[in-house]
């Protein structure tokens, strides 16, 4: 057992057809199962369950909460399964439509449920001005956390101008942005040439979000909106320092082309906007931990998807509690993932809160470093 409770930064529903269906509005919910279609996203032939070894559903509250009381989480942030491709819907009505649909959904079959599930919202980015007032009414009138950007499918990147005001929006709204890769379109991260899942899967997240941080640096995304947090899911992050280095000397050299980065991206990288999730057996965490510091680092589930990742559960996560490190373990357990859904004071509050707790902790569970200098999951 561990010794403080974990916030989970990255849990997944995996929605049906079925279950969206009632929550459209007018007819655009006829395109899916009812029309013949087993999804309203455009599917590829992957088998991404490995014939039914790999992963699980999970799709509704009750198991939810059973799950988080099992593996010691407090709270959990929901994504999609299938709604992780909504980039690559191409008809922007229907994208708001399917936006609309997904987030009642989640708000009704989830977030009522219970205040220890939240979730973020599908924006229809096709449409920008119709993207910003869904993003204020699954903030305001919702609940919701934040908004999900799709690292795939899109036609432009992620820090494009185009996309500027839905940021804008974010941050006046104090949400946070939480930028998510699928496998659909290996073409779009270099992977068109596999035949293989395996290949296909090991490049998907981390060259998606390599490609969309790097948008978003050099096109000034967090140069703009100095308080937007701006979370990149489920990729790992023991890219980072090499990716940082390749940044900042192609800056070095071109900034003229990049006039919205007013300053390294490496500085950026340590600015506290940007947080980035560990994943858990990471065995290059304490590197990024030494360059970029702890505050930036959580924890993520990634429940159902692949392989148990519960913090309770996983035997370095247990000796993360006894760790001497275990201040800086249960701050990318449990104070991190809460900072970037929560802002308004970031890390700085949520750290004196939980000190005032003590011995009753409620930690999240980050898979970052153990302080001692080994890796694995740790307790925030």
């Amino acid at each position: 057992m561990l010794e403080f409770r974990v916030n989970d930064a990255d849990g997944h529903i995996t929605e049906t057809t079925e279950q969206l269906r009632p929550y459209f509005e007018g007819r655009q919910g006829e395109r899916g199962a009812f029309a013949g279609r087993r999804s309203y996203y455009p599917e590829d032939g992957w088998d991404r369950s490995l014939g039914g070894t790999l992963g699980s559903s999970v799709n509704d509250a009750k198991s939810w909460l059973r799950i988080m009381d099992d593996g010691g989480m407090e709270t959990t942030i929901l994504y999609p399964t299938g709604g992780l491709a909504i980039g690559w819907v191409r008809e922007p009505d229907f994208a708001v439509a399917i936006c609309r649909a997904y987030n009642n959904f989640v708000h009704q079959e989830f977030l009522t449920a219970s205040p220890r599930l939240k979730a973020v919202a599908l924006l229809p980015f096709q449409d920008v001005p119709e993207a910003v007032k869904e993003l204020r009414r699954a903030v305001t009138e919702l609940g919701m956390s934040g908004a999900f950007a799709p690292a795939v499918g899109l036609r432009l990147p992620l820090g494009h101008a185009d996309f500027h005001p839905i940021y804008a929006e974010a941050e006046r709204l104090g949400s946070m942005v939480a930028c998510h890769a699928t496998v659909r379109g290996p073409h779009f991260f270099g992977a068109d040439g596999f035949d293989k899942f395996i290949e296909v899967h090991t490049l998907s997240h981390p060259v998606a979000q390599m490609i969309q941080l790097t948008g978003m640096i050099f096109e000034g995304v967090p140069e703009k909106y100095p308080s937007l947090r701006i979370g990149f899911m489920e990729a790992g992050c023991s890219w980072l320092p090499f990716w940082m280095d390749r940044m900042d000397e192609e800056w070095s050299k071109r900034k003229v082309e990049a006039p919205l980065c007013r300053k390294k991206p490496s500085d950026y990288l340590r600015s506290g906007q940007l947080f980035f999730a560990a994943e858990v057996d990471e065995k290059s965490v304490p590197e990024v931990i030494r360059r970029l510091g702890n505050d930036i680092i959580f924890y993520a589930s990634d429940v159902p998807h692949w392989g148990p990742r519960l913090p309770g559960q996983h035997p370095r996560a247990r000796h993360a509690s006894r760790s001497e490190r275990r201040v800086e373990a249960q701050d990318s357990l449990r104070e991190h993932p809460a900072a970037l859904r929560a802002g308004a004071g970031g890390v700085d509050q949520l750290r004196a809160v939980s000190r005032s707790r003590q011995p009753a902790r409620t930690a999240q569970y980050s898979h970052a470093r153990h302080i001692d200098g080994s890796s694995g999951l740790i307790e925030a």
